[in-house]
């Protein structure tokens, strides 16, 4: 009796693997050009990554996260075409994604930030940026979740992936010259022209100061305390500050040997009384 039911066992079984035999061929037909499918996207997904020169720590990374996806998801393909019922791994895998995602929100959005900036590379470690966020800096080490930038005081500042990735990023580095601007105000009783042949000479007199683009000197605004004279030129970014610094104090020094009057605001004060008298005693 045991050696019968035991045959009709396994007579059912061998029916039923003939039943899904095909099911079973397609299912490792798949198996096999999958794998290849996913080989091929690896080596474009390298490609793109070494036109765009992404770093390293990221490349393996990312590669790493694509290639357990699709090959997560090249299994349940598999078992769905064999007939293995897979939809209560997938309920509780999403569940357990969404948890985590909940979870980590914050982490995620840096990781997504930081992965944008490696790949996209708006600046490199050593450039000077700064940000819409209102962090700036030399850019001292850029992580997947934080870039760390040196700030003007030595302070080091840690700023989050996310909300930099995502804001408007001024790249000081990148740059081959940039404009340096004075703003200063003369009397009415100086002669413009004079004025401005003066800071032109000025500028023209160092050689740090570029001639293409040509620097200008302006009436930027007519104010009721004087008239607002505007100096633009340019330098290169490695002597900018240098440039900057000593040109305006060199302009100060020339226009006060050429008798320009700088205007300044003189404070009256009315009704104030010698000293050691009674304000409300008048006296005749």
């Amino acid at each position: 009796m045991k050696f019968a039911n035991l045959e009709s066992s396994l007579e059912k079984l061998f029916d039923s693997i003939l039943l899904k035999m095909p099911s079973i061929v397609v299912g490792f037909l798949i198996l096999f050009i999958g794998r290849y499918v996913i080989k091929f996207l690896l080596r474009f997904i390298d490609r793109r990554f070494e036109k765009r020169n992404v770093d390293m720590s990221i490349r393996s990374f990312i590669k790493s996260m694509v290639k357990i996806t699709l090959y997560v998801l090249l299994l349940l393909t598999v078992a769905n075409t064999m007939g293995i019922q897979t939809t209560s791994f997938i309920a509780a895998l999403s569940a357990f994604g969404l948890a985590v995602g909940m979870a980590l929100q914050g982490s995620l959005s840096n990781f997504a930030g930081g992965v944008l900036i490696l790949m996209f590379r708006p600046f490199d470690v050593g450039d000077y940026i700064s940000s819409a966020n209102g962090s700036s800096g030399s850019v001292e080490r850029i992580d997947l979740l934080y870039t760390t930038l040196i700030d003007d005081d030595g302070i080091r500042v840690f700023s989050p992936n996310g909300t930099l990735a995502n804001s408007v990023i001024k790249n000081f580095t990148k740059i081959a010259y940039r404009r340096m601007q004075f703003s200063l105000v003369i009397s009415y009783d100086t002669n413009i022209k004079q004025a401005r042949e003066a800071i032109l000479a000025v500028l023209a007199a160092d050689s740090r100061v570029l001639e293409k683009p040509k620097a200008e000197v302006i009436v930027g605004d007519l104010k009721e305390s004087g008239i607002t004279l505007t100096v633009r030129a340019w330098a290169n970014r490695e002597v900018y500050w240098a440039t900057k610094n000593e040109v305006g104090e060199e302009i100060k020094n020339v226009l006060d040997g050429k008798n320009v009057v700088f205007p300044s605001n003189i404070v009256k004060i009315i009704g104030e009384s010698p000293k050691g008298t009674n304000p409300d005693q008048v006296q005749t």
